[in-house]
């Protein structure tokens, strides 16, 4: 247990590591996400009503595409030259493999959640009725349903020519019960709507909870593939 869970560690310390030296992810998926702000910043007039009510379509729209973009990224540099032959040799079920690049994925993201959220809020300045706290667990939560619905599908789409193209094809449809309920769930706390957030949370939790656990499973099946 311990092998495995320094295995993750090391996969995901390699990954933040490439992404600190190349700046090319991460810096290409926050100027997209700010951009996207920017651009809804100009098609919305920030003293008007419609704004509280499609923010929350703008966050998860800023979100699912700056996503995509990493995603395509996830297993790029292992297939490309055979270095997930290496991984796979490592003496640790191959799960570990998933989760490495799970985390890697879900740090990448927060990290952009991080710096282009507080900007929308205060283009549009706009206030958060329904507290911090929950805002911060609705991001983690469909954010992590996000990746790990990502990450299988990258490593499943990384095998083909058309990945780049496949990749949004196949997590946009699987991804929507955590898109919705992430739009839903941030819209009651604009509005602090806080007793709707139930129903939707429990599908979020039910969503990660497979979406963590099947891959888990299946990882093996994935790489033999």
């Amino acid at each position: 247990m311990r092998s495995y869970i320094g295995f993750v560690f090391t996969l995901v310390r390699r990954d933040v590591s490439r992404d600190v030296k190349s700046k090319e992810t991460i810096v290409t998926m926050i100027v997209f996400a700010v951009l996207t702000i920017v651009i809804f910043g100009f098609a919305f007039d920030p003293r008007r009503a419609v704004v509280r009510a499609v923010t929350p379509g703008i966050i998860w729209v800023m979100i699912l595409f700056s996503g995509i973009l990493g995603l395509n990224r996830t297993f790029e540099k292992e297939f490309d030259n055979d270095s997930i032959i290496g991984l796979m040799l490592v003496p640790v079920d191959h799960s570990a493999i998933f989760l490495g690049k799970l985390l890697h994925n879900f740090i990448r993201l927060l990290l952009v959640e991080a710096v282009s959220i507080p900007l929308l809020f205060l283009l549009f300045d706009l206030r958060l009725a329904g507290g911090l706290p929950r805002l911060l667990l609705v991001l983690s939560l469909a954010t992590f349903g996000f990746v790990a619905v990502g990450t299988l599908l990258a490593a499943l789409a990384a095998v083909t020519r058309w990945s780049d193209l496949l990749l949004p094809l196949v997590v946009l449809p699987v991804a929507s019960p955590v898109l919705i309920s992430a739009v839903m769930m941030t819209g009651a706390l604009l509005e602090d709507a806080s007793s709707t957030l139930a129903p939707w949370l429990g599908l979020l939790l039910v969503f990660d909870l497979v979406f963590f656990a099947a891959p888990l499973l299946l990882f093996d099946y994935i790489l033999e593939a």
